[in-house]
């Protein structure tokens, strides 16, 4: 980025009001071809749309669904525990995680009734009877996508919760994808259409923007810079 480009950007940032004299010290010490990255991903972010994990115990399966739903532009991730603890493979992320917002649940029915609670659906993945068709899932609003443990699915309490359940048809002998492929075709198929349908509802609001913006650009600092700075009282709530 030429030097004009980016005094040009970083202007623009500040009229926007991502960029302001609070941050001055932290956006100084970001290359501006950074910062144009994390806004051209955050002009992607959705909140409309986001997943919930039910008992998922493999490693690299958590990873898989964090980075996937982070190519789509998810912003949050909600997880429910199960035998396993939740720690996502590094190797599989590479770090797309740190872009996200996880939300621990203490159980599945507190996860669904949260988000109920905030106006959202809830459609999980399923294979038995009166499920319907990826495609038919009702993207007018806001949904969350429900996947459960690698053997055995989502529990019967959460089917009892969702809204609906839903399907990906397949025309092979295999009767299931493994769960990290069955995000991914899940959420390409629903970001799609939901991104087209709703128009601006779909994406973050100007306030959810500036305050993840400052969170993306606190933790792009390297570890050591930021330790001092929080060592000087400086900005405490961001990146909190």
């Amino acid at each position: 980025m030429e030097e004009r480009e980016a005094k040009a950007f970083l202007e623009q940032l500040q009229q926007e009001g991502l960029l302001t004299e609070q941050t001055r010290l932290i956006w100084e010490m970001i290359l501006p071809k950074r910062l144009k990255r994390m806004y051209d991903v955050l002009n992607e972010r959705t909140r409309y749309i986001t997943v919930l994990m039910e008992a998922v115990d493999d490693p690299h399966n958590q990873a898989a669904v964090l980075r996937t739903a982070e190519a789509f532009g998810i912003q949050d991730v909600h997880v429910v525990t199960g035998r396993a603890p939740f720690s996502p493979n590094r190797l599989v992320t590479r770090y797309a995680d740190q872009w996200l917002t996880l939300h621990r649940q203490p159980d599945i029915k507190t996860a669904i009734s949260d988000l109920k609670q905030q106006g959202y659906q809830v459609y999980a993945s399923y294979l038995g009877e009166g499920t319907i068709p990826l495609s038919e899932v009702n993207v007018s609003k806001p949904t969350v996508l429900l996947f459960g443990n690698e053997h055995s699915g989502v529990s019967e309490e959460a089917l009892r919760l969702a809204d609906g359940t839903f399907v990906i048809p397949m025309y092979g002998f295999v009767q299931s994808f493994n769960i990290s492929v069955a995000a991914a075709l899940t959420l390409y198929d629903v970001t799609e259409r939901a991104r087209r349908q709703v128009g601006r509802r779909y994406y973050l609001s100007h306030e959810e923007k500036k305050t993840l913006y400052e969170q993306w650009m606190w933790q792009t600092l390297h570890p050591r810079i930021r330790k001092q700075l929080e060592q000087q009282g400086y900005l405490p709530t961001i990146g909190k």
